[in-house]
C-alpha cells in the first residue's frame, strides 16, 4: 500500500506542473489500482495440560489450530478449527515436588509412622500355638464402639487436646476385629450368655451361666450334664495361677461366667433361688468359695490350689442375713442376704489360712504381694463405686487399675504363668442409668488398667485381649465442630452458639435411643440416683443446663425405666502370642479359641486329668 501511495503522489505533482495554455488539453486518466489483500495467517497454539486435568490424568499437550481472521495476532476461541490432545504416559513414580503436599502433611507423616510400626508388629508377633505363658482378658461390660469413641475423645480433652486424635491404651494394640454378640435365643444379648461364649467357647441362651443351650432357664436339673469348661478352669487345671477382678459384684453375670454353672444368672446367693432349685443346685457365691473343691470333683486325678486372686464387690451374697455380720461400711441395716446362715468369707479364710481377706482400701494397701498366695477382696456391699464416685466410699476402695496391678504382682509369682480376667462392670450400669459421664469415666479407667498390664508384662509371653460383652443404645450425633466437648451441646463448624433443633432447643452430641432420659443432678457422681425419678417423655430445653456435669443424664428417645443393651458387634483388641488371630468379624465364642491356641489351655489341662 505504501508503494501505491507514492505513485499516486507523483502523478499529482506532474499534473500540477502544466501551463495554463494546457488547460484545454484533456487530462490524462488516472489509473485505478485495486488494493492488495492482506493474507490471513494460520496460527497454532500449544498448551501444557497439568497432571490431574480432565483431558489427561497424567498431563499432556493440547494443540489448537485455526485462522487469525481478525488479524490480531492471537488465536481466539471462535477462530479455533482443530483441537488435538496428546497425553503423557502414566507416571511410574512421583517426583519429590509432586509428593511434597503429602510428605509434609502431618496426617500423612503420622500414618507413615503407623505403617512402619504395624509392619514391625506383624513381623515380630509370635504365631506358634502354645507360646503364651500368660493370658489376660479385659472385658468392658457394655463398652460398644460408640462408647470407645466417646471415651477416647473425653480422655483427650481432659488432657487439654481437641480429643478426636487421642487413643485409649487398648486402641494402640496391633490387632483388632469384631465379635458378634447375639445369644442363641436373643438378637440383643445379656452378659451371662455373652461372657459364657468368651469364657467357654460355646454360645448359650440369655441369662444362662456356664451351661450350653440345652438348659431350660431357671430349671436347675435341666443343666446337669451340660456344664461347660471355662478358660479360667483350664488354666487352673494346667497349674497356672488364676485371678478374677470386677468392679461389679463378683457374683454378677460377667465374672460369674468364668467359674460358675447356673441355669439363672440371678441365683447369686441362696436367697435368690426358689427352694426347689436350691435343693438341687449351688448358688453362685457358694460356687466361688468352693471353686477348688468343685473343680477337683468334676475331673479325676487333678489337684488344684484355687483362685489366687478374687477382687470385686458383692459382700452381701457372702454374708448371713444378720446385722451381727455387717461390715464397717455397710449401707443397709442388714448387709448380708444369705438365708442359710453361712458366712462364706469365714469359710474361704478356713480354706486358705495363709490368704488375706480384705474389704477396704487400707486392707488392700497392706497386702504383701510377695508372700501372699491367695487374696479375697470384697470392697462393697453391692457393686463397687463408679470411678468418679470412688472418693465417696465410706471405707475406701481401690481403682480397677490398682487392683490389676496388685493382681499381676501376685499372679506372676508362678513360673507356669497365669490367667487373669478383668471386668470394668460399671460401664454397663452407667449406660443403663442413662449417664454418659460415668460410663465414659469408667471406660477411661479400664484403659488405665490395660496400660498397667502392658507395662507389667511382655508381648513375647503374654496374650492380652480387650473386648466387650455387648453394646448399648448410646450414640454420637449431630454435626459438632472438631474439639467440641463430647459431653456438651452441639456447636456447628464455624459457630460459637449451640445448634438449635426444629423445636428451637439445643441438643447434646451424645444421647440414648431409650431409657430414663433427662436428669439434671449437678455434681452428683453416683449414676444410680437417676433411678429416683420417673422416665422423662419428650424434649427438655437444655439452654441453661450444664450437660458436662457428672450428674447430667442425656435425653432418651423412647422412655423406659432403664436404658437397654444394643445388638451390634463389639471391638476386640489384642497383643502378644496368638494376637494375629484377632481379625475380621467372628462369633464371640471365637475369643476362647484364640486364648486356647495361644496358651494350649486344653492340651495342658487334658494332660493333668486321669483317663
Amino acid at each position: 500500500m505504501k508503494k501505491l501511495n507514492l505513485i499516486s503522489l507523483a502523478v499529482v505533482v506532474a499534473l500540477a506542473g502544466c501551463s495554463d495554455n494546457d488547460k484545454n488539453t484533456p487530462e490524462p486518466a488516472v489509473p485505478v489500482i485495486d488494493p492488495v489483500p492482506v493474507p490471513i495467517e494460520s496460527l497454532t497454539v500449544k498448551n501444557t495440560l497439568a497432571v490431574g486435568s480432565e483431558q489427561c490424568i497424567n498431563g499432556g499437550i493440547e494443540t489448537l489450530t485455526g485462522d487469525d481472521s481478525n488479524q490480531n495476532g492471537e488465536l481466539d476461541a471462535d477462530e479455533v478449527t482443530t483441537t488435538t490432545v496428546v497425553c503423557n504416559d502414566a507416571e511410574t513414580s512421583l517426583n519429590p515436588q509432586q509428593l511434597a503436599p503429602l510428605t509434609t502433611n502431618t496426617w500423612y507423616k503420622e500414618a507413615h509412622t503407623k505403617l512402619a510400626s504395624s509392619q514391625d508388629n506383624i513381623a515380630n508377633i509370635v504365631k506358634e500355638s502354645g507360646k503364651a505363658k500368660n493370658v489376660i482378658l479385659f472385658v468392658g461390660d457394655g463398652m460398644g464402639i460408640s462408647t470407645v469413641t466417646a471415651a477416647r475423645i473425653l480422655a483427650g480433652q481432659l488432657q487439654g487436646k481437641m480429643g478426636e486424635e487421642h487413643q485409649l491404651s487398648f486402641e494402640t494394640l496391633p490387632f483388632s476385629g469384631f465379635a458378634k454378640t447375639y445369644n442363641v435365643d436373643a438378637q440383643t444379648p445379656d452378659s451371662a450368655g455373652t461372657m459364657t461364649a468368651m469364657a467357654s467357647g460355646v454360645k448359650t441362651d440369655v441369662g444362662v451361666i456356664g451351661i450350653d443351650e440345652a438348659v431350660v432357664n431357671g430349671n436347675c436339673l435341666s443343666g446337669k450334664g451340660h456344664e461347660l469348661v471355662t478358660s479360667l478352669e483350664l488354666a487352673e487345671i494346667a497349674g497356672k495361677s488364676t485371678g478374677l477382678i470386677s468392679t461389679a459384684r463378683i457374683t454378677h453375670a460377667t465374672p460369674a461366667a468364668t467359674y460358675a454353672k447356673a441355669a439363672n444368672r440371678n441365683w447369686e446367693d441362696i436367697s435368690d433361688m426358689p427352694e426347689s432349685e436350691a435343693a438341687n443346685c449351688e448358688d453362685i457365691a457358694s460356687q466361688l468359695v468352693n471353686f477348688e473343691k468343685n473343680l477337683e470333683a468334676r475331673f479325676a486325678g487333678i489337684d488344684v490350689d484355687g483362685l489366687e486372686v478374687v477382687m470385686g464387690g458383692g459382700r452381701r451374697h457372702f454374708l448371713p442375713k444378720d446385722a451381727a455380720y455387717n461390715s464397717a461400711d455397710a449401707v443397709s441395716s442388714v448387709e448380708g442376704d444369705r438365708t442359710d446362715g453361712r458366712d462364706l468369707t469365714a469359710e474361704w479364710q478356713a480354706q486358705y489360712p495363709n490368704g488375706q481377706y480384705v474389704m477396704d482400701q487400707a486392707g488392700f494397701n497392706a497386702i504383701d504381694v510377695t508372700n501372699t498366695k491367695h487374696i479375697f477382696g470384697l470392697f462393697n456391699e453391692s457393686h463397687m463405686q463408679y470411678e468418679a464416685d470412688r472418693g465417696n466410699d465410706i471405707a475406701g476402695e481401690p481403682s480397677l487399675s490398682e487392683m490389676t496391678a496388685k493382681a499381676l504382682d501376685v499372679l506372676d509369682n508362678n513360673e507356669k504363668g497365669f490367667f487373669l480376667t478383668v471386668e470394668a462392670g460399671r460401664i454397663d450400669h452407667a449406660h443403663h442409668a442413662g449417664n454418659a459421664y460415668n460410663a465414659l469415666s469408667d471406660t477411661i479407667e479400664l484403659s488405665k488398667a490395660v496400660q498397667v498390664a502392658l507395662d507389667k508384662t511382655s508381648i513375647e509371653d503374654t496374650l492380652i485381649i480387650v473386648t466387650a460383652d455387648h453394646s448399648h443404645v448410646f450414640t454420637i450425633a449431630g454435626y459438632p465442630k472438631r474439639g467440641n466437648p463430647i459431653l456438651g451441646k452441639v456447636v456447628a463448624v464455624g459457630e460459637t452458639e449451640p445448634t438449635l433443633a426444629a423445636d428451637n432447643m439445643p441438643y447434646t452430641t451424645v444421647g440414648y435411643a431409650n431409657g430414663g432420659g433427662f436428669r439434671d443432678l449437678g455434681e452428683e457422681t453416683d449414676a444410680e440416683v437417676g433411678y429416683d425419678f420417673a422416665p422423662v417423655t419428650g424434649r427438655v430445653d437444655l439452654t441453661d443446663v450444664d450437660t458436662q456435669s457428672p450428674g447430667f443424664h442425656q435425653e432418651a428417645l423412647v422412655p423406659l425405666s432403664s436404658e437397654t443393651h444394643a445388638g451390634e458387634d463389639v471391638g476386640v483388641y489384642a497383643i502378644g502370642p496368638g494376637a494375629h488371630l484377632v481379625t475380621g468379624t467372628n462369633e464371640q465364642s471365637f475369643i476362647f479359641h484364640v486364648m486356647d491356641y495361644a496358651a494350649d489351655l486344653v492340651k495342658q489341662a487334658d494332660a493333668k486329668v486321669t483317663k
